[in-house]
């Protein structure tokens, strides 16, 4: 873990420094977005000293060529990329004459701040150049009311001296991802106009969709101080000139609104007239009114959503940092989106799906958010069906393969250990269908949409399964487990389990369809009863003697140690260790058989669980950010409190302390959810089944108690722990019957409830 970059505070990021040698660091953790858009924590101005510039818009990507020499059969033709759009944040600013650069200029009283209540970012220092003293403030926040809007303040105040001012504002369509081939650019420019600019992605031979942006930026001037103002214009970029004179005493401000309109919305021709739309409403209103607005979209989400810590707050600020940057980065207003793994603060791991959203966004948003959200989370997979039979197909299988990442159904990933050996992931997929089903009471999806993707995946199942004759059981051999620190296994425990599940579950749903919706799905009863010999007989690799499910043939004949025994400065094992040394050691990179037990925690007794925590956890690196929570979830369970609260600090604060060393390429955004799981599902132990709630809370003993709300069909439920018990409040709703410690409880509408250890 490095030293911390900012100070500790409920509601607030915010630092003194400027971390010149952790500036991407710093960048990561002070992005910003609404699920339209979003940025990286650059400077508006210029900054010469090392920096990540990223602006990501949502849905616009680009397909690179990823064919290689030993390219196969099946391999992904394209790796799918989130890139870098047309930079609109950029305002170089000098000073009598001077770039006013921070990696050049002296300065003082600098200071950085990101207001978790709103999700907008502030900034400000003092420079003197030339006898001129001026403090410069700066603020910007993507509108959450008008989602193509983004608004940013520039402030200047003269303190001593005389300063001739000047800002830049403009758009930039010269912008390239980290990771491009010889700084090739995914952009082209289409048409240049006076504050506007329309780019496109270049073409591509594998007939994904062209992207077309325009964005416009209109800029007003107040101030103490006349102004004049020009606009020039290249190739591929526009800018408007506003030089102002001030003395000691005198300010002005300038606010660059930016309208950003893509074709998957509007059409290219009809984009500048849509942008320029947006802007005359934008400028029309006060950025007090716009920014007001903006904050009361935060208020109403918080207001349900909000986990409240008490006595400690880095807890509490971890996670709200997290829950923040989730919020920002999808809110389900848009089915034809998902939950990036960076989200908009990175390009690494290129695609905008991954098995994350199903195994750990679905359970947090199920329950802070209204239910439209999961369920446009669930028609996204659907409505991507077609791709998942594609997927299947070029691996010469039958039924649906979900890909491991991707943007539009294809899978897009260019790691085949990864890719198709990691295919666990169809189970996560079809684990959601039952999740939603299961918390809402809602069939509808299930009986009529869900099915087809439920039919799908079991049919892929059946068919990459085969049956060993030697042992009479059905077997899955040549997979990724969750745990990616192993490849091409045979019989990895996780799969083979979820494989199971997914035919018993599959048939359970067929009972329930219509006779008209089974006809149409047109599994046969020979099918039927091939899905459950497979259920029957499938092969779950166990070892009696330890008591513990086996996480692959093979996995006990490792040379099996704990981490504890590896060198500090060896981890993380991925930044330090060849990935031969990685794959042949026993060391576990995040739950696998516990992932199972997770999933399907009612089928396996405590002493289960407690003997396969026991067995696997020492050996776990936890260098997936998707670890912690899932170990702390158990280990709250089992009764290891201290070890769940260590977890939940990791999950918790996983990139504000950068635990992977690795935050400095974005956020790990799918993962932030596990900070809400931890508390929630851990601490608190609610779990759900046939439409009801099970709590078994306990509070850490360093904090004086937590709260936080669930929405279940139809109600907003309160809970509160401390140290002296619970109490639970229906907010909103019915009269709800829910279990504390297997005990039976009748909560009333607006009457507090408590109970005592």
């Amino acid at each position: 873990m490095t030293k911390r970059l900012f100070e500790i505070d409920p509601w607030v990021i915010q630092t003194t420094a400027l971390a010149t040698d952790d500036k991407r660091l710093q960048e990561s953790i002070t992005a910003i977005g609404n699920g339209y858009m979003g940025m990286r924590g650059n400077f508006e101005e210029h900054y010469s000293g090392d920096t990540h510039r990223g602006i990501y818009l949502a849905g616009v990507w680009f397909p690179d060529k990823t064919r290689v020499g030993w390219w196969k059969n099946g391999y992904p033709k394209y790796f799918g990329k989130a890139i870098n759009s047309p930079d609109f944040l950029s305002i170089p600013i000098t000073v009598n004459g001077v770039d006013v650069d921070l990696a050049k200029v002296a300065y003082q009283d600098f200071s950085l701040r990101l207001d978790m209540h709103n999700g907008v970012l502030r900034r400000q220092f003092t420079v003197t150049i030339k006898d001129a003293q001026v403090r410069f403030a700066f603020m910007r926040f993507m509108s959450n009311q008008t989602r193509s809007l983004a608004v940013i303040q520039v402030q200047a105040e003269v303190l001593a001296g005389k300063a001739q001012i000047v800002f830049a504002p403009r758009i930039d369509g010269d912008v390239h991802n980290e990771d491009a081939n010889y700084d090739e650019s995914f952009w082209q420019p289409k048409a240049v106009a006076p504050n506007c600019l329309t780019m496109a992605t270049k073409p591509n031979p594998f007939g994904t969709p062209r992207f077309t942006v325009t964005e416009k930026m209109a800029n007003t001037f107040s101030g103490d101080g006349t102004v004049s103002r020009h606009m020039t214009q290249g190739t591929q970029a526009v800018q408007e000139i506003l030089t102002t004179e001030l003395e000691a005493g005198q300010q002005a401000t300038l606010v660059k609104y930016v309208a950003v309109i893509t074709s998957r919305d509007v059409p290219k021709d009809q984009q500048p007239t849509a942008a320029q739309a947006v802007l005359d409403a934008a400028v029309a209103k006060p950025v007090t009114t716009h920014l007001a607005e903006h904050t009361a979209v935060w208020a109403k989400r918080w207001a349900r959503s909000d986990v409240q810590i008490h006595g400690d707050d880095a807890a509490q600020q971890g996670i709200r940092f997290n829950i923040l940057q989730l919020f920002m980065t999808y809110y389900g207003e848009d089915a034809r989106l998902n939950v990036g793994p960076k989200g908009f603060t990175g390009e690494k791991y290129g695609g905008a799906t991954y098995w994350d959203t199903e195994a750990y966004i679905v359970p947090m948003y199920l329950a802070t958010a209204a239910p439209k959200v999961t369920e446009h989370l669930l028609e996204y997979r659907y409505d991507q069906l077609p791709g998942a039979f594609h997927n299947a197909r070029q691996q010469g299988l039958k039924g649906a393969l979900y890909p491991m990442v991707t943007f539009d159904g294809i899978e897009c990933h260019n790691e085949w250990e990864i890719t198709f050996e990691e295919i666990h992931r169809n189970a996560s997929v079809a684990f959601a269908i039952y999740n939603y089903t299961d918390y809402t009471g809602d069939t509808d999806y299930v009986l009529t949409k869900g099915v087809d993707v439920l039919v799908a995946i079991a049919r892929f199942w059946a068919d990459r399964v085969h049956f060993s004759k030697r042992n009479g059981q059905y077997m899955i051999h040549g997979v990724t487990g969750p745990n990616e620190y192993e490849n091409n296994v045979n019989n990895n425990w996780y799969t083979n389990k979820m494989a199971q599940w997914c035919l018993r579950y599959t048939l359970q749903i067929l009972a329930q369809v219509s006779d008209q919706k089974a006809q149409a799905l047109a599994v046969s009863g020979a099918e039927k009863a091939q899905w459950q010999d497979i259920i029957d007989r499938m092969y779950l690799p166990e070892d009696a003697e330890l008591g513990i499910f086996v996480q692959h043939d093979g996995f006990l004949d490792k040379d099996l140690r704990p981490a504890s025994a590896l060198d500090p400065a060896e981890r993380p094992l991925n930044q330090h260790w060849s990935w031969d040394k990685i794959l042949r050691s026993p060391f576990i990179k995040q739950a696998d058989v516990l992932q199972g037990i997770y999933y399907l925690d009612d089928e396996f007794t405590l002493a289960q669980k407690r003997r396969n925590f026991d067995f696997y956890e020492p050996m776990t690196v936890h260098e997936s950010s998707l670890s912690a929570c899932i170990h702390s979830i158990i280990a709250a369970e089992i009764g290891e409190v201290d070890k769940a609260v260590a977890l939940y600090q990791r999950t918790a604060r996983l990139d504000l302390d950068n635990y992977n060393n690795d935050t400095e390429d974005g956020l790990h955004i799918t993962s932030m959810t596990g900070s809400w799981l931890a508390i929630v599902q851990g601490f608190a132990g609610m779990r759900h089944k046939n439409g009801q709630l099970r709590f078994k809370p306990f509070c850490p003993d360093n904090w004086t108690g937590y709260q936080f709300k669930l929405n279940f069909r139809g109600r907003l439920l309160v809970v509160a722990v401390d140290n002296a018990g619970c109490t639970l409040t229906v907010e909103k709703g019915d009269a709800l019957r829910v279990f504390v410690d297997s005990q039976p409880i009748t909560l009333t509408p607006g009457v507090a409830q408590h109970l005592a250890n």
